[in-house]
């Protein structure tokens, strides 16, 4: 089994005990939307680049809306979870990529799920492989996420290994899990603990300049929308 399918797996028990209603770290998004933007992803690609293209407003969205509508009811709900317990068939072209398309995005939602509301969960321990697993995806994800950071970022494992993600003359250090990494750099930066090392005009640059990001909202500790990736 691909750590991605572990991963579905757990998300699964984590959509099945969840409130429908409840609040996601996806701003604007309920539990409901955000199981129904996966199996949009999945299983109507189309579509779902169509609704990142557009842009717009949560609840607003093009298709969006008419998943979640026939998942108002508990029977809807319990039908669009199995659609997503169900995963995709080796047909699916989505399905190809792997844990290198679908690792992360899991890991993602799940903790959106797990730390938003007013409630939110304790950190997940993993286990050692996954970690590793997350570790060997992040740099390229964490690439795009700091894109525009004015100042050089590194991303650092207490105690293991060192990636660095933008290169500059002055840098900060983020220091953290994988998986606190990986909130971060996908713009859930005040959910995630991660400590942001470097010289004092240096990280308050870095800090400066994502707090005045609209697409980061790291104020909020939010994403965009429900996708992971730091802009739709």
């Amino acid at each position: 089994m691909t750590w991605m399918e572990t991963e579905r797996a757990a998300l699964v028990d984590t959509f099945r005990d969840a409130d429908p209603d409840a609040d996601t770290l996806c701003e604007g998004w309920t539990v409901r939307h955000l199981l129904a933007h996966l199996v949009l992803r999945e299983h109507r690609p189309v579509r779902n680049a169509v609704e990142l293209a557009a842009r717009r407003p949560p609840g607003r969205e093009l298709f969006l809306g008419s998943v979640v509508e026939r998942a108002r009811t508990p029977a809807g709900y319990a039908a669009l979870l199995q659609r997503f317990a169900g995963g995709m068939s080796a047909a699916n072209p989505v399905s190809w990529p792997g844990d290198g398309a679908h690792l992360l995005e899991y890991v993602i939602h799940h903790e959106d799920v797990r730390r938003g509301g007013d409630e939110p969960a304790e950190a997940r321990v993993l286990p050692p492989d996954e970690v590793r697993a997350i570790w060997a995806r992040l740099a390229p994800f964490a690439k795009l996420g700091y894109r525009r950071s004015p100042v050089g970022v590194v991303l650092a494992v207490p105690g293991g290994p060192r990636a660095v993600v933008r290169r500059a003359a002055d840098a900060v250090v983020l220091t953290g899990d994988p998986v606190e990494l990986a909130l971060h750099a996908s713009g859930r930066r005040t959910a995630a603990d991660v400590e942001v090392m470097g010289r004092p005009k240096t990280v308050e640059r870095f800090l400066d300049h994502f707090a005045g990001d609209p697409d980061q909202q790291p104020g909020q500790g939010r994403a965009r929308s429900g996708d992971f990736s730091p802009r739709r």
